[in-house]
């Protein structure tokens, strides 16, 4: 985060922001159904491409690249709902900022521009937010990317492998540069807040 440059909060009291509501996975397609729907992309991408084994050993690894490929697409639904309830949970402290007057000017668009609200990410990770193995700017920018979590048969399987993780942080980068500058952070020591993990 480099240089951090914190702005001025009126007062020296600490403001309550809403809670961050982690939302746990919603209940959708079965593993099975996953792993059937990336079979399909395995077979469809001849990710083997024209291996010599024996044809149990074969379907051992299509199955087993299969699973990878399933498994990598759930933890990207993962991190999108993780996204998913930050903005949420941005939303609401636009209202809360609304409502209090020592913050309401806060919200000045040449402080915090319109399209940009990158100040509360970085709030959430110099509050260490637990992520559970997320990336907070990947989360964010999967959910920048994606209004809802596409089905796995819309990903290539270089993306599911290889590409999510740079597609979302480049999402996320070119949202928070809209700033006009590097963003202005809130003081941690100013805000407080509860972290809600409702998969609990």
């Amino acid at each position: 985060m480099g240089d951090r440059r914190y702005i001025d909060v009126p007062g020296s009291g600490t403001h309550e922001l809403p809670p961050l509501l982690m939302h746990a996975a919603q209940e959708g397609t079965p593993l099975s159904e996953v792993v059937d729907m990336a079979a399909g992309i395995v077979e469809a991408e001849d990710i083997l491409g024209d291996v010599l084994a024996e044809e149990s050993v074969l379907e051992q690894r299509k199955f087993d690249l299969a699973l990878n490929l399933a498994e990598q697409y759930l933890r990207l639904v993962s991190h999108w709902q993780l996204g998913d309830s930050i903005l949420e949970w941005v939303r609401q402290c636009e209202t809360t900022f609304e409502t209090c007057e020592a913050l309401r000017n806060l919200l000045h668009p040449d402080v915090w521009p319109h399209a940009s609200r990158s100040s509360f990410v970085y709030l959430l990770m110099e509050k260490s937010v637990p992520t559970h193995g997320a990336g907070l700017e990947n989360a964010v920018g999967l959910r920048l990317t994606f209004r809802q979590p596409p089905p796995i048969d819309c990903f290539s399987n270089q993306f599911l492998f290889y590409l999510n993780a740079s597609v979302a942080s480049t999402a996320y980068r070119t949202w928070a540069r809209l700033a006009q500058d590097s963003p202005a952070l809130f003081p941690p020591d100013r805000f407080h807040f509860d972290v809600v993990d409702l998969a609990a």
